[in-house]
């Protein structure tokens, strides 16, 4: 009897056994999973990641907000302080200008030296402004000063400066208008750079570099890890390193190291000298006064004793 194989369309199975073609590996490839499922923020195309992208195209285009560390961009606000700022020549990257801004002769003349020294004009709106400058009375105008690029403390010993080496470092001063001081000193006295400590001590703000009055662009500030170390290689290298006390071994004029190379060691006017840093002077001088209870600021009393070694080497 016609089975089922008389049909059309139906196909006859051999009858014959042995190894049959096989599906090459398609049926478990097909079974093999994708990975997991990726996050909705990293699919195309899903809100969620509409939105991530966003926020980062927002935050790369918002200027950076102050941290107050010595690693990031500062913010001088306030239009007397942006003036002088850029009037002393402080390097600044960016002058912020509040929309609608009532301009007066000081915000023109701010503008214009902006123009003048190649630095960027930005509009931004009052609350941008607030936020950049945390809330300070910024009056509609604001200036970001890049972090300061610090030297070596090996660096200073070759300045290509004339004379005898000179270097100051400072132990312990946490006012930049101290270090801009004595920064302005180093220059005027013939020094060849300034070292501060990494921590607990005063760096390279805007403050400093006005109170330098332009020294800052031609004295160099080194940074150091460990002061007391720095101090050593300075040793090391043939320099004398003096310290300033009021309890001294030896009197200010009566310094006979004054023709050596030397570093020249100032301690806070509260604290004075840190204990290692004491041990590590080969000397410790003072400076006379007349009242018992008289004491000199950091900067006053780095300019006198800088002086004092300038004219013993003329002399």
């Amino acid at each position: 009897m016609a089975g089922n194989s008389q049909r059309k369309g139906a196909v006859r199975k051999s009858a014959k056994k042995g190894p049959q073609v096989g599906s090459g590996g398609q049926r478990r490839k097909g079974l093999e999973g994708r990975g997991p499922t990726p996050k909705a923020t990293e699919r195309t195309g899903h809100p969620a990641a509409r939105r991530a992208n966003r926020e980062a195209k927002g935050a790369a285009s918002r200027p950076q907000r102050r941290t107050g560390t010595r690693a990031s961009s500062e913010i001088v606000a306030g239009r007397n302080s942006v003036l002088e700022a850029l009037r002393t020549h402080v390097p600044a990257s960016t002058l912020y200008v509040a929309s609608r801004i009532e301009s007066d002769d000081r915000v023109r003349e701010a503008i214009a030296l902006a123009s003048e020294q190649g630095v960027a004009l930005l509009e931004a709106p009052r609350g941008e402004l607030d936020r950049l400058t945390d809330g300070a009375v910024h009056q509609g105008l604001a200036l970001q000063v890049p972090p300061y690029e610090y030297a070596h403390p090996d660096d200073l010993l070759g300045a290509q400066l004339p004379g005898i080496p000179l270097i100051v470092a400072l132990d312990g001063i946490t006012d930049p208008r101290n270090l801009g001081a004595i920064i302005r000193s180093v220059g005027a006295f013939g020094g060849h750079g300034v070292v501060v400590p990494a921590r607990r001590s005063a760096g390279m703000t805007a403050a400093a570099w006005k109170t330098s009055a332009g020294a800052a662009a031609r004295i160099q500030v080194a940074q150091a890890t460990n002061l007391t170390q720095t101090l050593k290689d300075y040793r090391k290298a043939g320099c004398f390193v003096i310290g300033l006390d009021a309890d001294g071994d030896v009197e200010l004029p009566g310094l006979e190291l004054a023709d050596q190379p030397l570093v020249v060691v100032i301690g806070s006017e509260g604290k004075g000298l840190s204990r290692l840093v004491r041990e590590t002077c080969d000397q410790i001088v003072s400076i006379p006064m007349a009242g018992v209870t008289e004491s000199l600021n950091a900067g006053i009393a780095g300019a006198v004793t800088l002086y004092e070694i300038a004219r013993a080497r003329r002399g």
